[in-house]
């Protein structure tokens, strides 16, 4: 082992930022941060943000790699968009609750079974998945790319339910509902929400669209993390109520760090059960460890790439400007 921790040796007295920053420098490398990653990965990233909107960022660079500090589908939208580029990943573990709840083989029948629909697919889902899809949406593209689609055409949408059931009662546009979930959002109490409420009265609510609808009918605003940042920044009123993955209030504080900031609580009563168990998996000793080894490494079949990237760029020419933009915008929604 050298001083620096050699293969499967201790890390233990390393200075972990100063050696990512050196190994940043030496890889020419490009360090992405998601919204929900701990604040200490949050603060060395080169670019915090969306999953799509920092692919996008990624690959206008001239990196040789690409170190994804999120969870694996987004490591792989990264690759998809820079297969030039080495993409790592901490931890190759750190999967997605959603992109398990749409197995490839399962959708690929489930397609076949309802031949005269399109897919509207949301990015949180496999490449295989992306590639058995025609257009792939975000939180912030979804409802634009909706609206392009003719009304006589049957839709299937997923794997996100809710997601998907939000745009149903948003639009009136009836579509076939993939039956996942994020296990992050579904965690939500909305028992606990309303006693939150009667103890900051007027506080409003900032709801990302995975929740499940007994949330979201409480929110005064619902849309992706970057347009729930951009509500937070620019609400009236000292005091906001997320209800999201606890970790982005991280960048609400150094935004506005007079204001109040409260995560939802779980069923518990806390927020702790709320921190999603992938994307924590992440850690800076991970990241080093990538950083240094150049793996776990992204790797995708040529063929399976181009055929996902068809739905991606799809997106890209019917909603590009809602990247990272979090455009669902301040609408309520009641209903079932």
């Amino acid at each position: 082992m050298d001083a620096r921790g050699g293969i499967g040796g201790s890390l233990t007295g390393l200075d972990l930022r100063a050696e990512i920053d050196r190994l940043r420098e030496e890889r020419n490398a490009v360090i992405l941060a998601h919204y929900y990653q701990k604040p200490e990965i949050q603060d060395l990233a080169d670019f915090v943000g969306d999953s799509l909107d920092l692919s996008k960022k990624a690959a206008a660079t001239d990196a040789d790699v690409i170190a994804f500090c999120g969870v694996r589908f987004m490591a792989e939208t990264a690759k998809i968009l820079s297969p030039d580029k080495i993409v790592v990943l901490p931890d190759m573990d750190a999967g997605c609750s959603l992109e398990d709840s749409c197995p490839p083989d399962k959708f690929a029948a489930f397609r076949a079974a309802h031949p005269d629909h399109i897919a509207l697919t949301y990015i949180n889902c496999s490449t295989e998945v992306k590639a058995l899809s025609d257009v792939i949406v975000t939180s912030s593209s979804a409802e634009k790319i909706l609206s392009q689609i003719p009304l006589d055409q049957p839709i299937i949408f997923g794997p996100d339910k809710n997601l998907g059931g939000y745009l149903v009662r948003k639009t009136g546009r009836e579509m076939l509902l993939w039956p996942g979930v994020c296990i992050v959002h579904e965690r939500f109490s909305e028992t606990e929400l309303l006693k939150l409420q009667l103890q900051y009265p007027g506080a409003p609510i900032a709801a990302h669209p995975e929740c499940p609808p007994y949330i979201l009918d409480h929110a005064d605003y619902v849309g992706s993390t970057s347009g729930i940042l951009a509500y937070a920044d620019q609400m009236p009123g000292d005091t906001l109520i997320v209800a999201t993955e606890p970790h982005i209030i991280h960048q609400m504080h150094k935004a506005a760090p007079l204001k109040n900031f409260i995560g939802a609580p779980g069923a518990d009563g806390n927020c702790n059960c709320n921190i999603c168990p992938y994307m924590a998996l992440n850690t800076l000793e991970k990241l080093y460890v990538a950083l240094r080894d150049l793996t776990p490494r992204i790797e995708i079949e040529e063929g399976l790439r181009l055929q996902a990237k068809k739905s991606l760029d799809a997106m890209l020419a019917m909603a590009s400007g809602t990247v990272g933009m979090g455009d669902l915008g301040p609408v309520r929604v009641t209903g079932d």
